[in-house]
């Protein structure tokens, strides 16, 4: 088994691909398969962003895997106008919606609910298979809700500290 446990920047060569959707991307732990079929074990540290398409990682053995962002079943949206585009993304927030932003348009895994919704608000939709990288989230630690005294999820907004002065 091809063990990794460190990341690094995007490589000139490698040595191995990994085909991952963004789920597997966003683990810490995983056992997968290279695209040439090699069995591999992730021990990466835990709390980091996911895997970005075209990110390598460090095998214990030296070899370089290159991480590849696998197609997933997604929605497209687009709107008539920015603010339709803006009050669509507003309305997806909401419901705690993963997305991922382009000019002029968002993507976010396929759901019927959701896909209802959008129409009703007016998008257009279209169902299509592409990589998913969304938004990871302004305070980095993705989503979480604090658990005081947890250790693992108690952390200090990153973006503002109310009350505190330096």
């Amino acid at each position: 088994m091809l063990v990794i446990h460190q990341r690094l920047a995007a490589q000139q060569h490698w040595d191995a691909e990994l085909e991952l959707t963004f789920e597997a991307r966003s683990k810490s732990r995983l056992r997968c398969f290279t695209t040439q079929g090699e069995e591999v074990g992730l021990f990466l540290e835990r709390g980091q962003p996911p895997l970005h398409h075209g990110e390598c990682l460090q095998a214990d053995d030296g070899r370089i895997v290159r991480v590849c962002a696998r197609a997933e079943q997604l929605l497209h949206v687009t709107c008539a106008s920015p603010f339709e585009l803006m009050r669509a993304a507003y309305h997806l927030g909401n419901r705690h919606v993963a997305l991922q932003l382009g000019d002029g348009w968002l993507r976010l895994p396929d759901d019927y609910v959701l896909k209802a919704m959008l129409e009703q608000l007016g998008a257009r939709v279209e169902a299509i298979e592409a990589p998913y990288q969304p938004e990871h989230g302004a305070y980095g630690g993705g989503h979480h809700h604090s658990h005081a005294g947890d250790a693992e999820f108690s952390y200090a907004p990153r973006l503002h500290q109310f009350g505190a002065r330096k």
